[in-house]
């Protein structure tokens, strides 16, 4: 019973006696009390003193560690663990609200809740996605985008720089691939050694993004290149020209890195959620691994839309918890293309309510890339 009981409360069941939360001491830096309570990214509440204190931020896989004399409670990874800080232990006294779904379709979160697929109404449920993004940026909300490299590789920055110049972007989570990339193409007009204009190699292409990285190097860094008029346009440097604020982080595959990226994981992971709170929107594109590690960052209230070609990048974050998230199977290019044509039309205001024209159809037909 007591086992159904701790499954149900997972779901929003209460239990009608209310009992203080269990705390024990943390044995040793980084080490969970045996018991410990594992958070899902669900609003979680702990009974203290008898108060309901809410435990910020919603983070799936942490402990709770309370403050008992501020009457206040977080979520921890090990890391943060420190010895003799009382984590909660066992399900009494802790309640979960999970975010309501209706059964009803009310907007493309509800349409898109079904099986992956590459079959999608690609048209319609973009311009739903950027209709959601317009109404983010009127409510003062704050939009995070995920991006790998593939923004670049398939001619998707300009559209990206689109984005940054209308206010549509807040937040860049990316690595040192999507950087170096940007920066190559923004020094040579090429990316992987392929100029994006023509689709042509380059001679000697593949030594590109490896100067790039130097470039960027021998300034200092992309900001400072930005200040010496060495780099000049790309994502980064809109991102710098709008004071967007960004996150790089590094992997051991990296080369370079650029001297912005972060390259001790859980520093890259701390900054990442320092810089979190107050996302209500977060748009991944190209890329597995950036996105199932900032889908476990993120509260389910967190509206997710994963874009990828791989159809299996999205059943997989979803399956790693980030069960919010809802799935377009497509090429990043198209995709991006056809965002920024809804969202361009959103930001000319009322004018630009009129019928479809030649580009619309194109667009609209466009057919689809799996």
């Amino acid at each position: 019973m007591d086992n159904i009981v701790r499954r149900l409360r997972q779901h929003g069941a209460e239990v009608v006696e209310r009992r203080s939360v269990e705390l024990v001491p943390a044995p040793a830096d980084g080490v969970f009390p045996d018991g410990f309570y594992v958070t899902t990214n669900q609003h979680t509440f702990i009974h203290l003193e008898a108060k309901w204190a809410e435990v910020k931020p919603s983070t799936m896989d942490c402990g709770i560690a309370v403050d008992v004399e501020q009457a206040s409670a977080a979520t921890v990874k090990f890391s943060e663990v420190r010895k003799g800080m009382l984590i909660a232990v066992g399900h009494h006294g802790i309640r979960v609200e999970p975010v309501q779904r209706s059964i009803e379709r009310k907007s493309v979160f509800e349409f898109m809740a079904s099986n992956v697929s590459s079959e999608k109404p690609k048209s319609a449920v973009i311009r739903e996605i950027a209709e959601e993004i317009r109404l983010a940026k009127e409510q003062g909300g704050k939009i995070l985008v995920v991006a790998g490299p593939a923004v670049v590789h398939t001619g998707g920055g300009e559209h990206f720089e689109k984005l940054i110049e209308w206010g549509y972007i807040n937040l860049l989570f990316a690595g040192n691939a999507l950087a170096a990339h940007d920066v190559e193409q923004a020094l040579y007009g090429t990316s992987l050694g392929v100029y994006l204009a023509r689709g042509a190699l380059a001679d000697e292409g593949h030594e590109n993004h490896m100067r790039a990285i130097n470039t960027i190097r021998s300034a200092g860094g992309l900001k400072q290149a930005v200040a010496k008029g060495v780099l000049r346009s790309g994502i980064l440097y809109s991102c710098i020209q709008h004071d967007i604020e960004y996150v790089l982080a590094g992997s051991i595959r990296d080369d370079g890195p650029l001297p912005d990226v972060i390259t001790d994981a859980l520093a890259a992971q701390k900054a990442m959620r320092a810089k979190i709170e107050g996302v209500t929107i977060a748009l991944m594109m190209g890329t597995m691994l950036h996105s199932i590690a900032v889908g476990n960052l993120l509260p389910a209230h967190v509206k997710t839309i994963c874009v990828d070609i791989n159809p299996s990048v999205v059943t997989k974050l979803a399956d790693r918890g980030t069960f919010q998230a809802i799935g377009l199977v497509t090429d990043i290019e198209p995709f991006l293309r056809e965002l920024t044509d809804y969202l361009g039309c959103a930001s000319a205001g009322p004018s630009t309510n009129r019928s479809l024209n030649s580009s619309d159809v194109r667009h609209l037909n466009a057919p689809e890339v799996v």
